[in-house]
């Protein structure tokens, strides 16, 4: 009980430090945008701490499965971190902020080609937006996008050397996927290999096609702008996070079914050499 509380409270201290720093990172925050971001972390912190510290999931995937929620914390902190050192060198430059920049404007005038997701990310801004506003999107989509890239690749590799799911404890689906019901509908193997699939086509699909939905959103509205700081950072987190976190979620989930099938052959050929073991 203890080991939970202390785990659940070091989440929730967590939380709260990534939804605090761009605040803390970027100067000339007002007051009352300091007072909301510190209302929204400590909503965030509770909501972590009451999770974690359950005995029983409600919300959240794989909480007993590390490192897949630890990669995930580690590249949204990343992602959020580096977007404000960006946005943070534009008025108290540093050596970490100009290195963290010029590597995000390395990697976002390589990927901007035509229909490539950075190009795209730009296409959210308005037509007349300045050459400074779409080169500073251009630079916060290449980094948000390199960090997504090199988490996920982490992950796979981590599943590929037999790291993931751990040896050492048995894999409980309940536990794990506390939102996917094992009881209902066709076979568990099928259904987590269809919801894979979705997954992993939501995720390769969701950088294409979240420009083009906030592009037709702001049909008729003034449209984006991304020019507060927070809105970039958290705008940008959010287009590169969630289709890494899909395709992670699919790829979990096809191990999962792999491991389902596995046993399953496993416990037939055991029962077959029980049958015809000599007397």
């Amino acid at each position: 009980m203890i080991s939970r509380l202390t785990s659940a409270l070091v989440r929730a201290i967590l939380v709260m430090v990534l939804v605090a720093t761009p605040s803390a990172l970027l100067p000339g925050m007002t007051a009352d945008t300091k007072q909301m971001v510190a209302l929204v972390a400590l909503f965030a912190g509770v909501l972590t701490f009451v999770e974690y510290n359950a005995t029983y999931p409600s919300l959240v995937e794989f909480r007993d499965a590390p490192p897949f929620n630890r990669i995930r914390f580690v590249m949204l902190f990343a992602t959020v971190f580096c977007l404000s050192a960006i946005l943070r060198n534009g008025t108290a430059p540093s050596t970490l902020t100009q290195l963290i920049e010029a590597v995000g404007t390395l990697i976002g005038l390589s990927m901007d080609f035509p229909y490539s997701p950075v190009r795209l990310a730009t296409l959210m801004l308005r037509d007349d937006a300045p050459a400074a506003q779409v080169e500073m999107v251009r630079t916060a989509a290449g980094m948000a996008y390199l960090i997504s890239l090199v988490s996920l690749a982490v992950f796979v590799v981590l599943m590929r050397a037999g790291r993931w799911p751990g040896r050492e404890t048995a894999f409980n689906v309940w536990v794990n996927l506390p939102t996917f019901d094992p009881t209902a509908g066709p076979d568990i193997v099928r259904r987590l290999t269809r919801d894979a699939r979705i997954n992993l086509a939501l995720g390769f699909l969701l950088p294409f096609l979240s420009p083009a939905m906030v592009k037709i959103s702001s049909s008729g509205f003034e449209p984006m702008t991304l020019s507060s700081p927070q809105t970039l950072i958290w705008t940008m987190t959010a287009w590169a996070f969630l289709p890494a976190s899909l395709f992670m979620r699919g790829i979990a989930m096809g191990r999962v079914a792999d491991m389902i099938r596995e046993t399953r052959r496993q416990n037939r050929s055991n029962e077959a050499k029980a049958r015809y073991a000599p007397a």
